[in-house]
């Protein structure tokens, strides 16, 4: 198991999560969640995208921002948030393996506080006119990028 972790930020929906919890189980990714979500944790749609790789994810959930930095600052681990208001490719940028990849609300993103806090700041250039790419697309895309990068320590 890698010690890479996805961090999800008050995520909207639970199909999303799922999916990112289940692409977290067969990479051996840490995820944490950052609450409140906008769904039941436990609800049965979070279920149905994880299926049986639920088990298999080594899930933190925290019951808000506040405690999640106080955690990550005592860990000492890097912040490295998504965001399409960066200026730095992913591609560019260069990861750590113990980096934490922060992946903000479907709805909303994150909000500057929590912009403030990270140590990088890193985009998927799109084509003019798009908004966003899925979030769980892009945790795959990042996180297969510093996968690469720190050669799956």
């Amino acid at each position: 198991m890698t010690s890479l972790r996805i961090a999800l930020y008050q995520p909207d929906i639970p199909g999303n999560t799922g999916t990112i919890l289940r692409l977290a189980a067969c990479l051996g990714l840490g995820v944490d969640v950052i609450e409140p979500a906008g769904f039941d944790i436990s609800d049965r749609n979070l279920k149905r995208a994880g299926m049986d790789y639920l088990a298999s994810v080594t899930l933190t959930r925290h019951i808000n921002w506040e405690r999640f930095e106080a955690w990550r600052a005592e860990s000492g681990r890097r912040l490295v948030l998504a965001s399409t208001k960066a200026a730095e490719r992913y591609t560019d940028f260069v990861f750590r393996k113990d980096d934490i990849l922060l992946f903000g609300r479907e709805s909303a993103g994150v909000p500057d506080h929590v912009h403030e806090k990270a140590g990088g700041r890193i985009l998927i250039p799109m084509v003019a006119g798009q908004r966003s790419i899925n979030v769980a697309m892009s945790a795959a895309m990042i996180s297969g990028e510093a996968l690469r990068q720190t050669n799956w320590s």
